[in-house]
């Protein structure tokens, strides 16, 4: 149920919408006058607000153009006994979310509150889903040290190129960053980006997630899939850790880059394909190869381009910067302001040991922003950064 506020100068039409709303098992709140139906609007939340437009002192149009200059997001639901059309058109154009005429009736006042609580609880839904998604959206590549400048250079030129590249570095340096990068500056940027997690997919099942499988194929195909390649047709197909791709799976890739065609596990027929592959590392390959753990001819197939991404500790005058940018990021996706970090914090970052690379740093930052209450300092990182 929903906390209700009526702003009315008439004792009556209160009692009789309390009445109402209370029968229904909402909890209301009263205001007198215009004044006092503001301050506590700023004070308290509520799923909804009746408002009467006649008011002495401030009335309720002005009640309703100073809430949405304040940036309340209570709905209203204006009423009225003197107002016509005109009023009523006013009112809608300055955010009101119904009108209502006295003298009320009630199957009028249920639906306009119901209808008016739905869209308050879309709203909110939308929030969430927006920041979720800008959550799981890969963000932008930030940085201006010298070693990150040299990857980026690097990104530019090849971009708009068909080479294949091949992308190495640590865990949480951002590799699928780069990848991102090189599609959107290609010629291919308005097909998709496939991405595929090698060492997520178990290797009984990469080559079905790779190449898609005929109905009947094995005990749970029950109808035919299209697999990666066919998904970024005339697009990009990421291949993350490709270095924990099976065998088997390899010399599959290894002939759908020389023939630019698949076939479908189960299946008899060749399929043309039209897909530019990245493929992205944390492994040595070179040493891979000597171990038998990759094909030496696949390798060279990937790697006609290679991009080695700078580790963190290689890159620690991006420190403040990607610091900066993940504390307006995060506060964002928590619905709070931005919290101040002072120099001798960011310069204690600096000094860390960043195993986990730029992931590594946004949880620490996320950290910092739920566990410091005010200005995030040097004493706040020295005991959160690294939690014994």
């Amino acid at each position: 149920m929903a906390k209700i506020l009526l702003i009315d100068d008439e004792r009556p039409i209160r009692r009789s919408l309390r009445e109402i709303l209370e029968y229904e098992g909402h909890t209301v709140e009263e205001a007198e006058n215009g004044k006092e139906g503001l301050d506590k609007l700023t004070s308290d939340e509520f799923q909804a607000c009746f408002c009467d437009i006649k008011m002495a002192g401030m009335d309720g149009m002005e009640v309703l153009k100073t809430s949405k200059e304040k940036e309340i997001e209570t709905p209203f639901i204006m009423i009225s006994g003197h107002a016509n059309i005109d009023t009523a058109v006013e009112a809608i154009k300055m955010g009101a979310f119904d009108f209502i005429e006295k003298p009320l009736e009630l199957n009028r006042i249920l639906v306009s509150l119901k209808n008016a609580m739905v869209r308050k609880d879309l709203e909110e839904e939308t929030k969430v889903l927006r920041r979720q998604v800008r959550k799981e959206r890969p963000g932008s590549i930030i940085g201006k040290s010298q070693a990150l400048m040299d990857v980026l250079e690097m990104v530019d030129r090849v971009a708009p190129t068909e080479a294949r590249v091949l992308i190495t570095g640590e865990n949480g340096s951002g590799k699928e960053l780069i990848a991102r990068q090189l599609h959107e500056k290609s010629s291919r940027t308005k097909a998709p980006f496939i991405e595929v997690n090698c060492a997520a997919i178990p290797s009984e099942l990469i080559e079905s997630e790779l190449f898609g499988h005929e109905k009947g194929a094995f005990t749970s195909a029950i109808k035919t899939k299209k697999g990666k390649f066919e998904q970024a047709e005339a697009g990009t197909l990421f291949l993350d850790e490709i270095g924990d791709m099976s065998l088997s799976a390899q010399a599959k890739v290894l002939r759908a880059l020389q023939e630019n065609k698949i076939n479908r596990v189960g299946g008899e027929v060749d399929i043309k394909v039209n897909v530019r592959v990245l493929a992205a590392t944390n492994k040595n390959l070179v040493e891979e190869i000597k171990k038998g753990n990759f094909r030496e001819d696949l390798y060279h197939r990937l790697s006609v381009i290679l991009i080695h991404l700078p580790g963190l500790n290689d890159r620690r005058d991006d420190i403040p910067l990607l610091t900066e940018h993940f504390i307006q990021l995060i506060c964002s996706e928590y619905g709070i302001p931005p919290k101040e970090i002072s120099g001798d914090a960011l310069k204690t970052l600096q000094e860390q040991n960043w195993t986990g690379n730029i992931r590594e740093l946004r949880n620490i930052v996320e950290r910092l922003i739920i566990l410091c209450p005010k200005e995030i300092d040097k004493t706040s990182v020295l005991k959160y950064a690294n939690p014994k």
